[in-house]
């Protein structure tokens, strides 16, 4: 059934908006009115500002932005310079909780990475210690070999030189 055809006595009850709804609704409207019309007023104001500062601001431009840029670098040198020194204190801070052992965070993840670092440590310190004796060791066999060679060598030199002067 359309609500055109029932009568007004089946139409829903709907409630008028209350006293309290009303003045909501009536303070936000006038706040947000007043608040559009500062805002207009405010760019207004700024490109009025602009218009008349820009001849200004052309014929100091050179003096101008030369200042701007020193002010600028030096505004950024000292918050750079702030924040490494909070830095600095907050990682002073952070190695004395550690050292006295007051569990900050991300002393797990230190000390985990602590005890890999050693355990590869004494990995490598192994492998060296093997590489060195390997080396040694081929050195070694080496140098027999080169001795037991050069004896050979001598031996028959002796033996040659000897029937040289039997001839």
């Amino acid at each position: 059934m359309s609500e055109q055809s029932r009568p007004a006595s089946q139409m829903p009850f709907e409630p008028a908006p209350s006293t309290r709804q009303t003045v909501k609704f009536l303070t936000a409207t006038t706040i947000g009115t007043v608040l559009l019309i500062l805002s207009g007023l405010t760019l207004t104001g700024t490109v009025i500002a602009l218009i008349l500062a820009t001849p200004l601001l052309v014929l100091f431009s050179p003096i101008l932005v030369p200042a701007g840029i020193t002010i600028f670098l030096a505004i950024t040198g000292f918050v750079f310079s702030g924040g490494c020194g909070v830095a600095a204190i907050l990682s002073l801070s952070w190695i004395y909780n550690y050292v006295t052992g007051k569990h900050p965070p991300g002393a797990d993840q230190l000390d985990h990475a602590r005890t890999k670092l050693a355990d590869k440590a004494r990995d490598m310190k192994e492998r060296a210690r093997e590489y060195g004796q390997y080396v040694q060791h081929k050195a070694q066999q080496a140098t027999q070999e080169t001795t037991q060679g050069s004896t050979a060598q001598n031996q028959t030199r002796a033996t040659q030189g000897s029937a040289t002067q039997r001839t």
